[in-house]
């Protein structure tokens, strides 16, 4: 789950970290002493600054509030008014969780703010938060990079951030810029975090209900209908090809190989933490109803299945084109391991896709796509 600016920093000040007095408003208003704020849009991505939805009110918040909204395109945008801190240093500094390396991983740049990605690339150094000489650890990297008097505070800074990271179920936390005050002290002028969903049910809700909200009015008809019917669908926009996968690193590698090809996926499916079992009626559902628009060139489904039945799977794909037809052209890849096909062999589900219009399977997933991208041609 994305967290908006507001949300993570509420989860940082839980924790003690210095951040600048703030206040959330949802009209025009100024509360007393906010008149020369910095007035930030409230979002689920990055960018703002460079999009005009970071200003300084200089005295006038209603004016200020009004030029950001319109430029949303929403009256009613919630907004955050934060004082101004006197920057001397913007420093950028990233927490992120390397499941290979099972630890987290810091990333810490001397020149941060809106520009960063045109600087040196930052440093990277890894960081198990309660291991004994984890403070010497970050502190040797950073003297790197810094001057000993502020790599000593920002390896501090760093060893508590990553147990927020822990405490707090995060999957990454940017702090960009990390604002170096003259008197040498460390101050988060931004948040950007990422939760692990499957860990909500820790969390206090109230905690996230400003990015809850935003993430509920960003999906669309048929993300909210996934969501409904117990999976996860994201639109991807200018793809050619509607996508129906199940399993997050299957559904990766198949954008993978489709944008290599010329043919990039317009959707993206994952199973939904808690949901049914099956839901293979659903997507291809979904998948058809999305091939209807003139920009979808083609329909793949590919699944790998280890011990779940083969004949269940290639049921429910000729139960729904005996239902609807797919509106464009279907490509269809299966491979099952030996326990999928007890009592079904491959010939027989090739035979009875066949009977609904499928003529041709494939087994390897590079043939598939190279298939689809010769019929309705790549776009390089």
């Amino acid at each position: 789950m994305r967290l908006t600016e507001w949300d993570g920093k509420v989860a940082l000040r839980r924790h003690g970290i210095a951040l600048p007095d703030a206040v959330l408003i949802r009209d025009d208003a100024a509360p007393e002493g906010f008149g020369n704020a910095v007035v930030k849009a409230q979002l689920l991505e990055g960018g703002r600054g460079k999009r005009g939805l970071v200003r300084r009110a200089e005295g006038d918040v209603p004016g200020t509030a009004r030029i950001i909204r319109g430029i949303l395109g929403d009256a009613a945008a919630p907004l955050m008014l934060e004082q101004p801190v006197a920057i001397a240093q913007e420093i950028f500094l990233a927490l992120r969780v390397d499941g290979t390396a099972q630890a987290i991983e810091i990333l810490c740049a001397p020149e941060g703010g809106v520009e960063v990605e045109s600087g040196a690339p930052p440093l990277r150094f890894h960081l198990l938060p309660e291991a004994p000489g984890a403070i010497a650890t970050a502190l040797r990297a950073l003297r790197t990079r810094f001057a000993p008097d502020i790599a000593a505070r920002l390896a501090r800074l760093a060893l508590r951030l990553a147990r927020v990271m822990v405490a707090e179920d995060l999957e990454s936390l940017e702090i960009n810029p990390l604002a170096r005050l003259a008197d040498g002290s460390l101050i988060a002028c931004d948040c950007k975090a990422v939760r692990d969903e499957a860990a909500s049910f820790r969390h206090d809700t109230a905690g996230t209900a400003l990015s809850a909200a935003l993430e509920e009015a960003a999906l669309t008809p048929l993300e909210r209908r996934a969501r409904d019917q117990g999976f996860q669908m994201v639109e991807i926009p200018g793809g050619r090809v509607a996508m129906v996968t199940a399993g997050a690193g299957l559904g990766m590698m198949m954008l993978d190989l489709l944008g290599d090809a010329g043919c990039p996926a317009a959707c993206f499916m994952d199973n939904a933490q808690g949901g049914p079992a099956e839901t293979a009626p659903q997507r291809f559902a979904a998948a058809f109803e999305m091939a209807e628009r003139p920009n979808i060139d083609a329909v793949l489904f590919y699944t790998t299945l280890a011990s779940r039945p083969l004949k269940g799977r290639v049921e429910a794909l000729a139960a729904a084109l005996r239902e609807k037809p797919s509106p464009k052209p279907l490509f269809v890849g299966l491979a099952a391991g030996h326990a999928a096909l007890a009592g079904y062999s491959m010939e027989r589900a090739a035979a009875d896709l066949a009977a609904v219009g499928v003529t041709a399977l494939e087994a390897d997933p590079h043939a598939l796509v190279r298939r689809l991208a010769e019929a309705i041609g790549a776009r390089l």
